[in-house]
C-alpha cells in the first residue's frame, strides 16, 4: 500500500502554522499561487494580513495563534471549519532555534524548544485528526529538520526536539496508511531564514526559502513520506547516522568546523 499524493493544489483547503516567515511564507505564498485555499496562522498578524493581501478575495483566512496555546489552536481550528467545513492538508511548520551548547545549556530554553517544536505539531495534529478520520481521507505535513538525525553540535534542544517529530512522524505514518491519510515527514537542511541567520558558522549546501518550498509541494504532490532537501547534504546526514559511533563522532568533529 502507497500513500497518495496532492496532484493538484487549486481549490484545497491548506492550513499553513508558521506561515509569517521562513518556509512557512514561502509555502503560503506557493499554494496561493497555485489556486489552494489557504489559512495563515502565526503569532505576528502584521505578517499574514501582508500575505492574505495578494491573494484572491476569500482565498486566505488570517488565523493569529501561538502554537503553546491549546486554546487559541482549538479556537483557530474552530474557525476554520466553520468557514470551510473541512481541512484537506495541515502543514506545520512553526518552530524556535536557539543554539544551545552544554557549558551554556539553559533549561528554560530547551522546554521553551519542545513546546513549540514538538508539543506544538502534537497538539495540531490531535485536532486534525477526528475529521480526517472521519473522512479516510486528508494529509498531514510536519517540518521537522536533518538536526533530528543524529546529535550535532550547537542542537542540544533543537536536535532533540526534531528527533522527536521524526519518531512522531514514524508512527503516523504507520498509523494513518491504512486510514487513507496521508503523512509527510520533511526534513530541510540549511535554508536562509531568520532562525539560521542566528548561526556563526558555515551552512553548508544552503538554499533559499523558494527553494525549500519548491522541494516540499512537489514531495506532498507525489505522496512521498521522507521529504528530506537538499540531497547533496540531507542524504550526506542520513549515510552518518549508520556508522558506529566512534566514526560519527570523529567525522562530525572533523568536518563541522564550529
Amino acid at each position: 500500500m502507497k500513500q497518495t499524493g496532492i496532484a493538484n493544489f487549486a481549490g484545497k483547503r491548506i492550513w499553513v502554522i508558521g506561515a509569517s516567515s521562513g518556509i512557512g511564507e514561502a509555502c503560503a505564498k506557493a499554494f496561493i499561487n497555485q489556486g489552494a485555499k489557504v489559512a495563515l496562522s502565526s503569532r505576528r498578524v502584521e505578517r499574514l494580513n501582508a500575505i492574505a493581501e495578494h491573494a484572491k478575495l476569500a482565498q486566505t483566512l488570517v488565523i493569529p495563534l501561538d502554537v503553546t496555546n491549546r486554546d487559541q489552536l482549538t479556537q483557530g481550528y474552530q474557525a476554520l471549519l466553520k468557514t470551510w467545513g473541512g481541512l484537506d492538508l495541515l502543514l506545520f511548520v512553526s518552530g524556535i532555534y536557539v543554539p544551545l551548547r552544554a557549558d551554556d545549556f539553559e533549561i528554560n530554553i530547551a522546554e521553551q524548544t519542545i513546546e513549540a517544536n514538538l508539543l506544538g505539531p502534537m497538539r495540531a495534529v490531535a485536532l486534525a485528526l477526528p475529521e480526517m478520520l472521519k473522512a479516510h481521507s486528508g494529509h498531514i505535513a510536519i517540518v521537522g529538520s536533518v538536526a533530528g538525525y543524529s546529535g550535532l553540535p550547537k542542537a542540544l534542544a533543537y536536535g532533540p526536539s526534531k528527533a522527536g517529530i521524526i519518531n512522531f512522524c514514524e508512527t503516523l505514518y504507520y498509523d494513518l496508511l491504512p486510514q487513507g491519510i496521508s503523512v509527510h515527514m520533511i526534513s530541510p537542511g540549511f535554508v536562509a531564514t531568520e532562525a539560521t541567520a542566528q548561526n556563526d558558522f558555515e551552512m553548508p549546501a544552503l538554499i533559499t526559502t523558494e527553494e525549500a518550498a519548491k522541494e516540499i509541494l512537489s514531495g506532498i504532490q507525489r505522496g512521498e513520506f521522507d521529504i528530506h532537501f537538499p540531497k547533496r547534504f540531507s542524504g550526506f546526514l542520513k549515510f552518518l547516522r549508520i556508522l558506529p559511533y566512534p566514526l560519527y563522532f570523529w567525522i562530525v568533529r572533523r568536518f563541522v568546523k564550529i
